[in-house]
């Protein structure tokens, strides 16, 4: 049943890093939320707690739905974000502001540290017995939040990983050599692990992965990389950004000559290119090995029109539907929730805000090779539904060789 007695405005916005299907989720929550008659207006803030605080918010209400689908497919945050991790008193500001503007509905699409705003903000509601309920709306590429199977927005960017080791594939089939893909992933090695998706010959890459949830050391780093230039003539390696030792400091910082730190004070492991080019450095200078090369993969994952998962879009919008039901129709406040059933089939659920708030998810050991530099098939199981359908395929000539006359 309808719970008329809220009557009131819902307010809505983006936080973190920015996804391919981010706005799939915000335009589920603002479509489905237009069909209730107790939600006066709904308003979007932009660049997310930090336009709460400014009131800079924009009348949803008065988008036209062929804009808002037209939104829905466009990648990256259509109400723009921001990287502000509020503490008790901004939350508190936060509250006084939706209290002037009568907000009673509101929905955060974000990653674990936008569970934990919405937590604080709904408990701050409780204490002054006003009527809000507030939901957190999952996003992060990283995959890392707690209780989800999985995350929307990590099917697209593990998408196009996959897609991108595809092409490195093909790229040192001409002309052989080592190649780094440093990929994001702080904590979790989730999207580093995509890579291995791009596995189709024998031969293919990548043949070595790294993942923050297992010390590295160069040593061992090396003589892998040894081991299978040996035996293929090339070697292909993906790398987790927060690769850390096994005291937990990240390799950048204890590696690399500069580091720099963003504006929390961690370590930036996200496109400087340091990591990269120290790793090459050290297999130029300690294997000899001449033709060496990395990349790091910044924002071009996040965002990338070209490669978004079909899988990720659908899901990503039926989260925001999903919020506006659980807070119209259901009367409640939580964390909506992805749970995987069957073979490939999913279901949402609203979870408890504590229990996805700050914290983040690990992979699972059974995803991780006992020799800690790849993936189980267990993982590419996991992985093969959320990247899509219609995935591009590589092939090879396999046409004879002709016998030689000369050099026989």
């Amino acid at each position: 049943m309808i719970n008329l007695s809220k009557k009131g405005k819902l307010l809505i916005a983006q936080g973190g890093g920015p996804t391919a299907v981010i706005n799939q989720s915000l335009i589920g929550a603002v479509l489905e939320a237009r069909k209730f008659p107790q939600v006066t207006k709904i308003y979007g803030a932009l660049h997310g707690v930090t336009g709460i605080l400014n009131e800079d918010f924009i009348d949803l209400t008065q988008e036209t739905t062929q804009n808002l689908e037209s939104v829905a497919s466009t990648p990256s945050s259509g109400l723009f974000s921001t990287r502000d991790k509020p503490d008790g008193q901004y939350c508190i500001d936060m509250f006084n502001i939706m209290k002037a503007h009568d907000i009673r509905y509101f929905f955060y699409i974000g990653g674990n540290d936008s569970a934990d705003t919405v937590r604080i903000v709904n408990e701050k509601a409780a204490e002054e017995n006003y009527e809000l309920r507030s939901i957190h709306i999952p996003k992060t590429i990283d995959n890392d939040l707690r209780v989800n199977d999985h995350c929307p927005g990590y099917g697209s960017a593990a998408r196009f990983v996959t897609q991108a080791f595809m092409g490195i594939n093909l790229d040192l089939n001409s002309l052989p050599g080592v190649y780094i893909g440093i990929v994001m992933g702080r904590h979790s090695g989730f999207l580093t692990a995509a890579a291995s998706m791009a596995k189709k010959y024998p031969d293919d890459g990548p043949h070595l992965i790294y993942l923050p949830e297992r010390p590295f050391t160069i040593d061992k780093f090396l003589s892998d990389v040894k081991e299978t230039y040996e035996k293929y003539g090339k070697c292909i390696i993906a790398v987790s950004e927060g690769i850390c030792d096994e005291g937990g400091e990240t390799i950048t910082a204890k590696l690399c000559e500069c580091v720099e730190r963003d504006s929390h004070g961690n370590v930036q492991l996200s496109g400087s290119g340091s990591l990269g080019d120290m790793l090459s450095k050290e297999i130029k200078e300690k294997l000899g090995i001449k033709r060496v090369r990395s990349d790091t993969f910044g924002y071009l994952q996040r965002s990338f029109m070209g490669c978004v998962s079909d899988t990720d879009q659908r899901e990503a919008r039926e989260v925001g539907e999903k919020a506006a039901q659980f807070a119209l129709w259901q009367n409640v406040d939580g964390s909506v929730t992805i749970h995987r059933t069957g073979t490939y089939s999913v279901d949402y659920r609203l979870s408890k805000l504590g229990d996805v708030a700050k914290y983040t998810k690990s992979m699972p050991d059974n995803f991780i090779n006992d020799t800690c530099n790849g993936v189980t098939s267990d993982f590419r199981e996991y992985c093969l539904p959320l990247i899509g359908s219609n995935m591009p395929e590589a092939f090879r000539l396999r046409a004879p060789k002709v016998e030689k006359i000369l050099y026989k």
